[in-house]
């Protein structure tokens, strides 16, 4: 029997153990993809209890939490921080099996100093310890660097000032490299309420009134542009449920039709759907040519069905943790989309990721049709231009991560492949990194153990140390020493 999460974890073999403790763990990460604020980091927050780090803003232990039957009260509600963490730590001995389970004990350990088992009878313990270290001055900044965080990517909407991005550029007393990453859903979204209230924000931020298509494409141009100065490398798009995408229309067709849907939706009028589709393929295609002339990587998300609990939703409202997987297909719509950009020059570097877990195997082979943005591209540092992205939120724990591994490696060159990131809101979420390295060497390391690949340590280091840092700074073109 092994001992619980020691030096070993989940390090099945002796090579497994050698390719993390000699490579995998010594490598810096980079989060390319996370929800943190770039206020928080950049005014330093601090934290006067674990409540505060820890359940604050984490939906995983929320929904681990109602799962358990706890109160609302208890989750995100008026309760007193201590009663909070207790309620927390009075579910951790039913969450076997659970992500949140390894995850909140690597936290405790790797920034806290603490190795014990978190339950009720240590509750008391490990809110003081963990109070002591905080007092001590364990900050946001104190905790980014902690975990060996070369850049991260923060997630922002074309209308954000960047002001914090800004400081963050132009502070020396901060090493790790933090920069904005370009998310225009609420401009895509022409039938969502709020609509015609976003255009008049983004409109201020631009200085110029936005009444067309044309206009509203001008001022995204700005604003790519601002971003791009500030460093900024990608692109990221959510498809809720499912990508839709109709490529019947021309890109005069569709510009047409999505200028007559721009200006029905300022005036208030619900949009139909294929209206709002037509609007969307237009605004797309509009993207892709930017995000080329300024070699951003665009990721891709969808498969979530957002919000289904409308009670809670109007109680509480959206990142709550009320999503959930949707069962739609998009991989039509989206080889549609793919085909259209690259048919027009204006396929970026993508990245694909999807919720359903059943979709692992067509987004792989769906990525090996459009490697390449034109038959004259040689493809970035060796890298393929459109890619399958990680395990993805409900997916992240380790038979995910294991399955995902497998599809991957069924279709693509899993050498290739980018690695992890935390998607998260929480700076402590980096020890998802260090589960996510040793999965990664278990799972290369059996291939060994099995026969399957040859021991030959320099190329299966060289392996570890590009999934789980270099292919990432490539293929985002990210410019680090």
């Amino acid at each position: 029997m092994k001992n619980f999460m020691d030096h070993d974890f989940l390090l099945d073999t002796e090579l497994a153990g050698l390719l993390y403790h000699n490579y995998a763990a010594v490598m810096p990460i980079i989060d390319y993809h996370c929800h943190m604020s770039p206020k928080d980091i950049a005014e330093d927050k601090k934290f006067e209890n674990i409540t505060q780090v820890w359940l604050a803003a984490d939906h995983y232990k929320w929904r681990a939490m109602r799962s358990c039957g706890v109160s609302e009260r208890l989750i995100t509600g008026d309760a007193d921080d201590f009663a909070k963490f207790e309620a927390f730590v009075g579910c951790m001995p039913s969450l076997i099996g659970h992500p949140v389970y390894h995850w909140s004990h690597l936290e405790l350990k790797r920034y806290f100093g603490y190795d014990g088992v978190i339950c009720p009878e240590n509750c008391e313990e490990i809110w003081e310890i963990t109070k002591k270290v905080l007092e001590g001055g364990l900050s946001t900044r104190k905790i980014i660097e902690k975990s060996n965080v070369k850049l991260l990517c923060t997630t922002d909407d074309p209308a954000d000032s960047l002001e914090y991005h800004v400081a963050l550029r132009d502070d020396a007393s901060f090493a790790p490299v933090v920069l904005p990453a370009f998310r225009p859903d609420k401009s895509l979204n022409v039938d969502a309420k709020g609509f015609a209230e976003y255009i008049e924000l983004l409109s201020s931020v631009v200085g110029k009134k936005i009444d067309s298509f044309d206009k509203l494409c001008e001022a995204l141009a700005s604003r790519i542009e601002y971003f791009a100065l500030l460093g900024c490398r990608t692109s990221d798009h959510s498809f809720d449920n499912e990508v839709v995408f109709d490529a019947s229309l021309s890109e005069q067709e569709v510009k047409k039709v999505a200028n007559a849907t721009f200006k029905r939706a300022l005036s208030g009028d619900p949009i139909p759907s294929e209206a709002a589709c037509a609007y969307k393929n237009a605004l797309i295609r509009f993207f892709g040519k930017e995000y080329v002339k300024h070699g951003f990587v665009m990721q891709i998300h969808f498969g979530a069905m957002r919000n289904t609990n409308s009670v809670m939703f109007e109680k509480l409202g959206p990142d709550r943790g009320y999503d959930t997987i949707s069962g739609k297909s998009s991989t039509m719509a989206l080889a549609a989309m793919l085909d259209t950009l690259n048919s027009e020059g204006a396929l970026p570097r993508t990245v694909l990721y999807s919720l359903n877990p059943g979709d692992n195997e067509q987004i792989a082979d769906l990525a090996g049709c459009f490697q390449y943005a034109s038959e004259e591209s040689e493809g970035l540092m060796g890298l393929p231009n459109v890619v399958q992205g990680a395990a993805w939120w409900f997916n992240d724990h380790l038979s995910g991560m294991k399955d995902h591994f497998q599809a991957y490696a069924n279709a693509a060159a899993f050498g290739k492949f980018l690695g992890m990131l935390t998607d998260s809101r929480s700076a402590l979420s980096y020890t998802r990194h260090e589960y996510f390295r040793r999965a990664l060497c278990s799972f290369v390391a059996g291939f060994v153990e099995r026969g399957e690949y040859p021991l030959d340590i320099e190329a299966l280091a060289q392996m570890i140390c590009d999934i789980c840092y270099n292919n990432t700074k490539d293929f985002f073109g990210f410019k680090l020493v």
